[in-house]
């Protein structure tokens, strides 16, 4: 051979392509999605049949695991055993599978996730329901393909009276799909069946009145028809599996939770040690004590015992929000149709079942119709042979040996091969009077008996009829009520934090260096507003009072929200240094806090969330839209393009008016009804046309108390005081009016913006720590055109760090 002929050249794709396909196409088929027909993967299938040919039935003594793995390995699947033997130990658990496949003696795993014990201690057979599985398998009912090394035959499919696919669920993961189909009740599933043999056409609809929805060996609570619904017209859905849960009084006026069915899949010794650690770490205040009483009397168990006075229901639906009490299953049913992956509707499964079935039943009848007329041939000879006793006798006595005298019968008296046979092995005592009579009889029983299997071969409603017989014989062999509750509705969980979080007043502060805390109304009572900790250059952007049963929200300049639940905040005294945001959430370099917001009810549908950028976009969002229960990281507010940042975020209600301020002076004054209302990862829009070099300084809303007199104050250290009316209203993304009067020299740029009421007082500070306090009222009124008076010379004084607002019935910063 020559030497290009042995090898090809052959790009890297190319070879990793065809190769990673052609092990896709195996995996795919040939291990872990089951067979639409008999909802088994080869492995199971395997496992079956082995058993099933070493006579290892259910009416047969136990037999040790090892030995049928041991059998599975050697004929029929040559992978490791303990993959054998763990798809083995599935079949038998009545936690997993609805129906066992597989009864075993011994330490099979449990519930709590225990492993099972070792091959060599346990002994297994095949349960009665397995037997459905394999039923007239010696038939010819199926197709047998050579093992892998060509010494022994195994079936492609098993018989499977038994709807598997359906009844026992399946699960598993290949190479671009997975599975997850939910086990069902067999009696639901038979009748759904024969819903379908009477009335091909029926709909999700009709077969929904008879198949409700899963039914999980564990029991427990279904919640969402339509998810149910879904899934059998699409093959995908969800729905809710909650615990089955009572609240029991006890003594001492206490109360306690006792948990006796889990959702399905879900392990119980985990699920305990979660609840424990929620009662150890005080996440949950009101849990005294945690038991798993589960034993084979009282069966599962989980007891959950609470404090005095402490509300059962509301504990309960915490459990159920943030533990697997409750889980979210998700139908994704895939099985092998027509050697593809499919997705698989409720119908499609049936048909497959049911197609399945009459081929079976059909191939099982042709093999004993022709053995009916092959004994029934035989027969026939054999009352031939009687009525005319003597002569085959005389005929079989001058014969030289046996193949002589079947010659010789054959010519003489027109007997076939077959039938010449029978006769020379008939012993003497057949020759009684009796045995003819029994001959007739049996000849014309199998007449009847070919009558009635050609009639099954040539009619299909013939053929339906003995499908649905044999259903009806299943159902009332297997037939078991359903363990599973269905509900329609999921249940909305509602956690009432008034039981888990002990609800406590305090005063909730955020600096512009991002530092933050909680302090109680105590220490804040004991000490002066001056007491307050912080570096020198900081100053306090938020101080409220808020219960800890409330959120806060924290906004960035990088236009994020950092999402606080009250109570989570590090409880510090008013007097010592708070905790930066950045030790609670990661933030990036250069994100610095620009606002915060307390937020006692996210609900409220007339809150909203106005933010506004430098480069002049402003943005409206539903308040709720901020709530969420993940928050272990900063949340995108408002989407930025490159270069921008986001500089005022507040609470707001529709109906009122925004005051826009650029850092050169430019006005813009308009309702805030013209911003529309969008989600959070948006953009916003432009709510001020500003000019090259421009940016929006200043973001005031105009509020019926929020006072009638404008302060503006400019970074060279000068503030005046004007009327609100000196803005006329202009309109959303205007360039706006001139409230500066533009110098050549040093002109005034805009610092601070802030609408302010007669009585209030301006604080000023520098970086050099100087600070001046100026009384509202003891500032003149000027126009737009004026820059008002300077109050510091920033030269010697520095540069203005804040302008606060002070009211006289609190202290509140703007700014």
């Amino acid at each position: 051979m020559a030497l290009n002929e042995r090898f090809h050249e052959l790009t890297l794709e190319d070879v990793i392509g065809d190769r990673f396909g052609r092990y896709s196409k195996y995996i795919i088929q040939d291990r872990a999605i089951p067979d639409a027909r008999d909802g088994l993967k080869p492995v199971q299938r395997r496992i079956l049949y082995a058993m099933y040919r070493e006579g290892n039935t259910h009416d047969k003594p136990f037999r040790k695991s090892a030995k049928t793995v041991g059998n599975v390995i050697g004929n029929y699947h040559p992978h490791g055993d303990s993959s054998v033997y763990e798809a083995m130990v599935r079949l038998s658990q009545d936690w997993k599978a609805r129906y066992p496949l597989i009864e075993m003696h011994g330490n099979n795993g449990s519930i709590d996730g225990d492993p099972p014990a070792a091959m060599r201690y346990t002994e297994a057979r095949l349960s009665p329901l397995a037997i459905e599985m394999l039923k007239d398998i010696d038939k010819q009912t199926v197709d047998f393909v050579p093992n892998f090394d060509d010494q022994d035959v195994e079936p492609t499919v098993l018989p499977a009276k038994l709807p598997n696919l359906l009844v026992n669920g399946a699960t598993g993961i290949s190479a671009g799909y997975a599975t997850d189909i939910p086990p069902h009740n067999l009696l639901e599933v038979l009748d759904g069946i024969l819903m379908r043999l009477d009335n091909p056409d029926c709909t999700v609809d009709d077969l929904m009145t008879v198949i409700k929805g899963p039914d999980f060996p564990t029991g427990a609570i279904i919640e969402g028809i339509d998810g149910i619904k879904k899934a059998y017209e699409t093959g995908r859905g969800k729905i809710m599996i909650r615990s089955k849960a009572t609240i029991e009084p006890i003594r001492g006026g206490k109360e306690q939770i006792v948990i006796t069915e889990i959702p399905y899949d879900v392990n119980k010794a985990q699920l305990v040690k979660k609840i424990d650690e929620m009662r150890f770490d005080k996440r949950l205040e009101g849990i005294a004590d945690v038991r798993d009483e589960s034993d084979r009397t009282v069966g599962l168990r989980i007891v959950i015992e609470l404090k005095k006075d402490v509300d059962g229901e509301a504990i309960l639906n915490y459990l159920y929000k943030n533990t697997d009490l409750q889980i979210t299953y998700n139908f994704n049913m895939i099985a092998i149709h027509n050697r593809r992956p499919t997705m698989m509707t409720l119908p499609l499964m049936l048909d497959a079942y049911i197609d399945h079935q009459k081929d079976v039943v059909t191939r099982r009848t042709k093999f004993d119709l022709q053995k009916a007329k092959d004994r029934l041939h035989i027969v026939e000879g054999l009352i031939k042979a009687l009525s005319i006793l003597d002569d085959v006798i005389q005929a079989i006595r001058s014969s030289k040996d046996k193949k002589d005298a079947k010659n010789n019968l054959q010519v003489k008296f027109k007997f076939t091969e077959q039938q010449s046979e029978a006769i020379v092995n008939l012993q003497l005592y057949r020759l009684t009077n009796t045995d003819i009579t029994q001959l007739q009889k049996e000849h014309e029983e199998l007449q009847k008996t070919t009558e009635r299997l050609s009639k099954i071969l040539s009619s299909e409603k013939e053929l339906i009829k003995v499908i649905k017989k044999e259903i009806q014989e299943l159902r009332k062999q297997f037939a078991e009520p359903r363990r599973s509750t269905i509900q329609a509705e999921i249940k909305e969980i509602k956690v009432s934090f008034d039981v888990l979080i002990p609800s406590e007043d305090v005063v909730v502060t955020v600096t512009k260096d991002g530092y933050v805390k909680r302090t109680s109304l105590r220490s804040y009572a004991a000490s002066s507003p001056e007491d307050f900790a912080m570096k020198e250059s900081d100053y306090l952007l938020f101080e409220n009072t808020l219960n800890t049963q409330d959120g806060l929200l924290i906004f960035t300049n990088k236009g994020n929200y950092i999402y606080q639940p009250v109570h989570e905040l590090p409880e510090i005294r008013w007097k010592d240094l708070g905790q930066h945001i950045s030790s609670i959430v990661p933030i990036e370099e250069g994100e610095k806090v620009i606002g915060a917001v307390g937020v006692e009810n996210f609900d409220d549908e007339k809150l909203l969330i106005l933010t506004a950028s430098k480069l002049g976009q402003v943005k409206l969002s539903k308040l709720n839209e901020f709530q969420v229960s993940r928050y272990s990281k900063p949340i995108k507010s408002m989407n930025l393009k490159n270069g921008d940042e986001m500089i005022y975020a507040n609470l707001v209600t529709l109906g009122k008016e925004i005051i826009l301020t650029s850092y050169l002076s430019y006005t813009v004054r308009f309702n805030l009804d013209e911003i529309p209302v969008t989600g959070i990862k948006t953009g916003g829009v432009k709510g001020i046309n500003l000019k090259d070099g421009d940016m929006l300084a200043a973001v005031n809303i105009i509020d019926e108390n929020s006072g009638e007199d404008v302060i503006v104050v400019t970074h060279r250290g000068a503030i005046k005081r004007m009327k609100i009316s000196e803005i006329e209203q202009t309109g959303r993304a205007k360039r706006g009016l001139v409230i500066l009067k533009e110098l050549k020299k040093s002109p005034h740029r805009v610092f601070h913006v802030s609408i302010v009421k007669q009585e209030d007082t301006v604080l000023m500070a520098t970086n050099k720590q100087v600070q001046e306090s100026i009384a509202v009222e003891d500032l003149a009124l000027a126009d737009r055109y004026s820059n008002g008076s300077l109050k510091f010379d920033v030269k010697n004084d520095g540069d203005l760090l804040f302008v606060k607002i002070l009211h006289p019935e609190k202290e509140e910063h703007q700014g």
